[in-house]
């Protein structure tokens, strides 16, 4: 598969998003308090890794293929560290890097959703659409996470 150019930059910039996304979810797994949502950050770090990886296989001329994950965000039922009445600062501060992280997937999901009407290839293009998805899970998953310690 040979890329145009506008094709290969729009693939470097989601590769550039996923790279933030691997770095963050390192940094926030280090950062959180607590465990569930270390552990939480650390799986979505290998997810995004993945996309990483999906990308570069793409920049080497072959399109992965891609199963749509769209279960991720349903299946997610993360077990409750804070209550509702809890305000500590531990809680605060897990607080702020989930709903940063939200933040985050939103704009990431919406840069697939633009990005795949640039591509002609419909295995890209499926490639693509599920990344996104994806993405919309992850941020799916942390909203739970919110919701279950009384953050939402």
């Amino acid at each position: 598969m040979v890329l145009k150019e506008k094709e290969k930059t729009a693939i470097k910039d989601l590769q550039t998003q996923e790279q933030t996304c691997i770095k963050k979810y390192g940094k926030y797994s280090d950062e959180a308090k607590d465990p569930v949502l270390k552990k939480l950050f650390q799986t979505l770090q290998q997810k995004e890794q993945e996309h990483f990886n999906s990308l570069q296989q793409v920049l080497d001329g072959t399109v992965p293929s891609c199963n749509c994950n769209d279960s991720d965000g349903k299946n997610y039922e993360p077990e409750a560290t804070y209550n509702t009445l809890t305000n500590s600062d531990d809680k605060k501060s897990d607080n702020f890097l989930v709903t940063d992280c939200i933040a985050t997937e939103k704009l990431v999901s919406s840069e697939y959703n633009m990005d795949v009407f640039l591509f002609a290839d419909a295995a890209l293009r499926k490639l693509l659409a599920d990344i996104q998805i994806e993405e919309q899970n992850h941020a799916h998953m942390l909203y739970k996470y919110k919701t279950a310690n009384g953050m939402a």
